[in-house]
């Protein structure tokens, strides 16, 4: 049996993976979630509440806080999140295991609203976000990081509607952070084993 993999550059059993994986829990975000196609509509909030307290901030610091997240935000239950007061909001800002801005607690009180009038129009929220992308994930062939994208004219269209519907803290980077972390684009390498995998 393999030992943990710390060093995502090393190979074992032929295994080599994007270079940005450092450490265990971003080597199993990398491996089982990143790129991978997303249809839930609790998981897809999730992932809108998350993206939007990244801003500013790394991944990684946002991954390391995401089971403090789950508990402090009702597991990313929408309903629930859209009817935050202000006694709540002030006490997630007093939480210490999420990241504690008061305009991004703000902002996913105001998302989760938007969020549920984009469901009552489209039934789904996923039906709504994978218009962007014709429903059907965009495959690209990095070969090196360089070649991966901050935006793009999808994440464009994308960030723009969404302000449109109300949502902040979703910029064209921040939208584009969201369509690799849902699948709606595969951008593992080429050389990545996950690459092929989900492609």
């Amino acid at each position: 049996m393999p030992t943990k993999i710390r060093n995502p550059k090393s190979e074992i059993r032929n295994i080599t993976r994007c270079p940005w994986p450092t450490d265990d829990l971003y080597v199993a975000y990398h491996d089982t979630e990143w790129g991978v196609p997303l249809h839930d509509d609790q998981k897809l909030f999730e992932f809108v509440i998350l993206e939007g307290a990244q801003a500013g901030l790394s991944w990684h610091t946002v991954l390391k806080k995401r089971e403090n997240y789950r508990k402090a935000f009702d597991n990313f239950d929408p309903q629930k999140v859209a009817r935050y007061n202000a006694a709540k909001i002030a006490k997630l800002l007093a939480d210490p295991g999420i990241i504690r801005n008061r305009l991004k607690v703000a902002s996913a009180v105001q998302n989760a609203k938007a969020f549920l009038k984009i469901q009552e129009e489209f039934g789904t929220f996923d039906a709504y976000i994978w218009r962007f992308v014709d429903g059907k994930p965009i495959n690209n062939n990095c070969k090196t990081m360089k070649d991966v994208h901050a935006s793009t004219k999808e994440s464009d269209a994308m960030s723009k509607d969404l302000k449109q519907r109300g949502f902040n803290f979703v910029g064209s980077t921040i939208c584009y952070a969201h369509m690799q972390a849902t699948g709606m684009v595969n951008d593992h390498l080429v050389t990545c084993f996950r690459h092929k995998q989900i492609k």
